[in-house]
């Protein structure tokens, strides 16, 4: 049925109690420490996250290579609820955005809900209500799950003969091996996306020489990563209204940059020159032809840099462009016959954003299971809910809109859609699920925006595309997305009533 449900579906009948649904929370990251806060906030406690590491942090947890730092202004990388007086630097370093995460779910009690350790396997519906296992033989039974397990988690490893041959160190930059010395090493690094550049860039001075594998070159906008003064951040300290002012118009100006990256063809041109001209300061002109791309601005995500165009003429820094034909133990073999030496071989390739909520195996009603829901393209509705799967929710799933963008706002805009569900949930006593009809109209349309997007249109091929080269990503801006989020219409869902207990 649609829309409202009938008895005997109350929370009472339901068995909810004074704390709410049972909900489970899958990661602790971003999403999930969100999530947290924000069902403290409602009052409902009986809620488990559950983390399959020994740490919180999800990204700011696994990426602690050299350079790691957040491509978004750091007072805009942050909730709307907790701005921080403390960045350094205009655009925050990992273990500084790690440690604001960790505190915010410190100070709102969050801790004490996490479980480390948990890799959560299968999820299977019974008609009322979830049981959730994990890796290490638990179980947990919810009435709600709320999947946060983000995008950026599995590191991908390309596909290059003998691999496993290479005599010394290697590892990719999400599995940073910190007891290796970089010190006077030569160091072969596979990739140049933001990883690779903000790697290159912080080790350069450092090494005795570093060779750089593009397979093709990256756009790389200028940004000024200026210290925020002492007396400003004192000021914020002191005057927590200004902090707060400061986050509304950074916002804000994001969200104009977002929206006219689509809709502004003035916008575009200023930021295309803003790169092409910043690619004048590569003084070799052959070096400048081969970091040079031949696609669009904004085909593929847009790196951030100030210090690579000069990290990258250093005497000790190579690019190569030839393509890789394999590993050797001393080194890299690339395709016109040349080993590249090296010590140390490092992979910046960037990670399986298509994963999702996979490899957990999830069954829902009538034994519908995602791998055959998903079997051609991840099916959601509106990125948070999924047919057949009643009750539960995704925070940054399938769809949701990328690009160079805060996941901050965007994942706090979907939790105040799932949220609103999760009222209905519990005051009615009811599982809600959406429409598959609904979900694939709505899928439609956004691959019909992504597809007029430069994401489609800029001749380049990027992680941002899906396996039928379509983006993956729906080409909207925050305050779009907010707009269209604002309420759930019900009549686009499945609404029953929950069995009593």
């Amino acid at each position: 049925m649609h829309g409202k449900a009938t008895q005997p579906g109350t929370a009472q009948s339901a068995g909810f109690g004074p704390n709410g649904p049972r909900i489970v929370v899958i990661g602790s990251g971003v999403s999930g420490i969100l999530a947290g806060v924000k069902l403290r906030e409602r009052g409902w406690r009986d809620f488990v996250i559950l983390e399959k590491a020994g740490a919180l942090g999800g990204t700011w947890r696994d990426n602690v290579y050299p350079g790691v730092a957040c491509d978004v202004p750091a007072h805009v990388y942050v909730y709307s609820f907790a701005p921080n007086p403390a960045w350094k630097t205009r655009y925050a370093k990992g273990p500084e955005i790690w440690q604001y995460y960790h505190d915010v779910a410190a100070r709102s009690g969050v801790l004490d809900h996490i479980e480390y350790g948990k890799d959560v396997t299968n999820a299977r519906f019974d008609g009322a209500r979830w049981t959730v296992t994990t890796g290490d033989g638990s179980s947990y039974e919810a009435d709600v799950v709320i999947a946060a397990a983000g995008r950026l988690r599995d590191p991908k490893l390309p596909q290059i003969p003998g691999m496993d041959s290479f005599a010394g160190p290697s590892f990719h930059t999400a599995r940073w091996d910190k007891s290796v010395s970089l010190a006077g090493k030569r160091v072969c690094l596979i990739g140049a996306g933001s990883s690779g550049v903000q790697v290159l860039s912080a080790i350069a001075g450092e090494v005795a020489h570093i060779t750089q594998f593009q397979r093709t070159p990256q756009w790389v906008m200028p940004v000024q990563d200026a210290p925020v003064p002492w007396w400003e951040r004192l000021k914020y300290r002191l005057l927590p209204r200004t902090v707060h002012e400061t986050y509304r118009k950074m916002l804000d100006f994001s969200n104009e940059r977002g929206a006219l990256a689509f809709e502004s063809k003035e916008a575009r041109a200023e930021r295309d020159k803003m790169c092409s001209d910043a690619l004048l300061r590569i003084r070799d002109p052959e070096l400048r032809a081969r970091l040079t791309p031949d696609y669009d601005v904004g085909c593929k995500r847009l790196v951030m840099s100030e210090t690579w165009f000069e990290q990258v003429q250093r005497p000790n820094v190579s690019i190569v462009s030839e393509a890789i034909e394999r590993i050797e133990p001393e080194g890299v073999r690339t395709t016109d016959g040349t080993l590249h030496a090296c010590d140390i071989l490092i992979y910046a390739t960037g990670f399986d954003a298509h994963a999702y909520i996979r490899p957990m195996k999830l069954t829902g009603e009538d034994g519908v299971t995602l791998d055959a829901l998903w079997e051609d393209l991840p099916l959601t509705y509106r990125s948070v809910s999924i047919p057949h799967m009643p009750n539960f929710f995704v925070l940054n799933g399938p769809s949701s809109p990328g690009g160079s963008a805060s996941i901050v706002g965007i994942v706090e805009t979907q939790w105040g859609y799932v949220a609103q569900l999760l009222e209905q949930v519990a005051a009615q006593g009811v599982t809600i699920a959406p429409r598959e009809d609904r979900a694939r109209e709505w899928l439609a349309e956004v691959r019909e925006r992504a597809g007029k997007s430069v994401w489609a249109t800029g001749g380049c091929q990027s992680w941002y595309l899906d396996k039928t080269g379509t983006p993956a990503y729906d080409a909207v801006s925050l305050p779009q997305l907010q707009s269209s989020l604002a309420a759930p219409k019900m009549d686009d869902f499945e609404v029953r009533a929950i069995p009593a207990r």
